[in-house]
């Protein structure tokens, strides 16, 4: 049975270079449409827990110091961090069709393990599930993608699969929290969570494996030197573009995790009802799926140093106005400012990932970054918690959001853009040069 639901090992696949295979949105758009929809599947089941486990804690399990309440986030994005770089790495040997699928076997279990939930311990468990659920297909969506489209609309590509993976968060983090609302925290949201974990895995039935695509890349790539080999620490720091995008990747999942665990409970002190919690949740990856319509295509016109700049700039200094905001449609207006600059980084993350690293190294390196970058959910979860017992929440939101316009600065300082892609952004020591002649790794200044 199980051996029907897989894709062939790749010893039998047909030559790559034989079969009709071509790169572009257009020319795959059944196949990118599918994997769209099936991304939206994936978003969603996170957005199931976005408004509700953490009332689900202080209510039903009566948990009451914050690191306890968190430990679900910390769990996740441990499992979610790993998920991501075995993922990467095994992209090319096991296959993308083959990783999306287990992916969605580990998440069928987790909306029933919610729903019947009868000790945190349970919930602990289920996240552990979905950050495998979640690194293992989302991270097969992200790479399929790239393999479809080719080189010249990559940041399109991440941002209609971005967008649609976090309008679904939106869109459930709403529905659960009215379901919530009108019948209580349990059973009924957690219906939602088993029909898109259903859906998610007969929809990956039906997508094909795209390693195909980057042996027809690779054979139409212009001849030159290929560069050295990056290794694990080049993508997590050496490297000064792969180091950069790292670090804000996993300082922005950090303040995610942070909003996701902390902001609910923020509400709830000032008095907000379940259902304008759930806006204001909603509202955030709701305008951060939206913007990515926008902002992805501009990663492939734009400097993606300047997009990450500002976008980090912008959600350190939303969270440290936070600080000081106090009704509720203040805080709608800060969500989405949150979005907006959430959207700015998110599809540019992965484009200057793909576009820094050669076609051959791409999928390990993108799963390098996704390790960092959700393993920033652990760290952002656990530092929040302890900061929240020890100080309060305005403590803890004000260090994330200071930590944030940090990672901005970083950007600002190390990361440079191709001369013909930049205009006069381009680092001091590629002045002058043309595109054929950038070094990988300039010269610091």
């Amino acid at each position: 049975m199980l051996s029907m639901m897989f894709s062939p090992p790749i010893s039998i696949l047909p030559n790559p270079l034989t079969m009709p295979v071509q790169l572009g949105l257009r020319e795959n758009a059944r196949q990118f449409t599918l994997l769209v929809i099936v991304n939206a599947f994936v978003g969603g089941m996170v957005g199931l827990e976005r408004t509700i486990l953490p009332r689900l804690a202080e209510q039903e399990f009566h948990l009451v110091a914050r690191t306890a309440i968190l430990a679900f986030i910390v769990v996740f994005g441990l499992t979610k961090a790993g998920a991501n770089y075995y993922a990467g790495a095994w992209a090319n040997k096991v296959g993308r069709k083959n990783l999306l699928l287990i992916g969605w076997l580990f998440g069928l279990p987790v909306p029933l393990l919610l729903l019947w939930a009868p000790s945190w311990g349970w919930v602990i468990f289920a996240n552990v599930l979905l950050g495998l659920n979640q690194g293992l297909a989302w991270s097969s969506t992200v790479v399929m993608k790239m393999d479809l489209v080719g080189p010249k609309q990559r940041g399109l590509a991440m941002g209609l699969n971005e967008s649609a993976g976090y309008l679904a968060v939106a869109a459930t983090a709403f529905a659960s929290g009215w379901l919530a609302t009108e019948y209580g925290l349990r059973p009924y949201p957690f219906y939602l969570g088993i029909a898109l974990a259903v859906l998610g895995l007969l929809g990956s039935l039906l997508v094909r494996d795209t390693r195909a695509h980057v042996a027809l890349e690779a054979a139409q790539a212009p001849a030159g030197p290929a560069g050295p080999r990056l290794s694990f620490w080049d993508v997590t720091w050496r490297h000064p573009n792969l180091g950069s995008v790292t670090q804000a990747g996993l300082v922005n999942n950090l303040n995610d995790g942070m909003v996701w665990g902390l902001l609910p409970l923020l509400l709830a002190t000032k008095g907000f009802t379940l259902t304008q919690i759930g806006t204001v949740a909603a509202v955030y990856p709701a305008v951060w799926g939206l913007g990515q319509l926008l902002t992805g295509p501009l990663s492939d016109r734009l400097c993606k140093k300047d997009l990450l700049f500002w976008g980090m700039l912008l959600q350190g200094a939303v969270l440290l106005a936070m600080l000081f905001a106090s009704t509720y449609p203040v805080f709608l207006l800060l969500a989405a400012l949150l979005g907006a600059g959430t959207a700015l980084v998110y599809p540019t993350f992965l484009a200057a990932v793909a576009e820094f690293a050669p076609a051959s190294q791409r999928a390990r390196s993108v799963g390098i970054f996704r390790l960092w970058r959700d393993a920033g959910y652990a760290i952002g979860a656990l530092l929040t918690g302890l900061l929240a017992d020890a100080f309060g929440l305005p403590s803890a939101l004000a260090a994330i959001g200071g930590l944030t316009v940090l990672s901005a600065l970083v950007i600002r300082r190390r990361m440079y853009c191709p001369p013909v892609a930049a205009g006069n952004c381009g680092h001091p020591a590629l002045a002058g040069q043309p595109a054929i002649a950038r070094p990988l790794w300039p010269a610091a200044g």
